[in-house]
């Protein structure tokens, strides 16, 4: 079983995090949470991924706090700072990860951290590899065209956010990227939320991120 731990920022404060471990020297990978916050569905990610051989990191980018329903959501998202979530906390996650004495590591995020997922990719050194689900991040936080890492992507044809002509841009812009359609609507993954989760697309794109990772770290 995993276990909350604290790690240090590059501007010195400390983060938590949820941490999953596979074994020293084995590839890693920081797990990015959606909108909700640190909830049981990204902890048991973490597991899921350290069973597969990854040592697993999530940040707690809420410090703590979940959301019960949709409104509390969206304003903990929309108050969250993205560009200090991403050059602090998810780098942080990076230098504590590489000190731990991993192998390559990557970036994989859902919904929110789908954006942050793209935004890594874009902004921190280090990141090896990237695989984004149903985000993407405003432009002023990411340009897609300045990645140079492999990217993945798994979407949703149903997605009133990420619908399928910000998919189309984002393809064009970086047209190096894997990117996967799913007939099935936003947060399809989600096991938690039965009312969008599909299992035979989740079991698919699991399978595709593994195999995707499985070649890039």
């Amino acid at each position: 079983m995993g276990q909350m731990i604290e790690f240090k920022r590059p501007d010195g404060q400390t983060s938590k995090g949820y941490t999953a471990l596979a074994g020293t020297g084995k590839p890693a990978l920081v797990v990015i949470q959606e909108w909700w916050g640190l909830k049981p569905h990204i902890l048991e990610l973490c597991e899921r991924f350290a069973a597969a051989g990854y040592n697993a990191l999530a940040p707690d980018l809420y410090r703590g706090r979940i959301a019960a329903d949709a409104d509390e959501a969206s304003h903990l998202m929309q108050n969250l700072n993205f560009v200090d979530a991403c050059d602090q906390d998810l780098a942080g996650a990076l230098a504590h990860l590489r000190d731990a004495g991993t192998g390559h590591i990557g970036v994989v995020g859902f919904c929110m951290g789908g954006a942050l997922t793209i935004a890594a990719a874009a902004r921190l050194p280090g990141v090896a590899a990237a695989s984004c689900f149903y985000g993407m991040p405003p432009a002023q936080l990411a340009d897609p065209a300045t990645i140079r890492i492999p990217v993945q992507g798994h979407f949703a044809n149903r997605d009133d956010w990420v619908t399928p002509a910000v998919v189309d841009a984002f393809a064009k812009a970086l047209p190096s990227a894997e990117v996967h359609r799913y007939e099935a609507d936003h947060a399809f993954f989600n096991s938690s939320r039965p009312e969008v989760f599909d299992a035979q697309c989740a079991k698919l794109a699991w399978e595709r991120t593994l195999a995707f990772f499985g070649r890039t770290l």
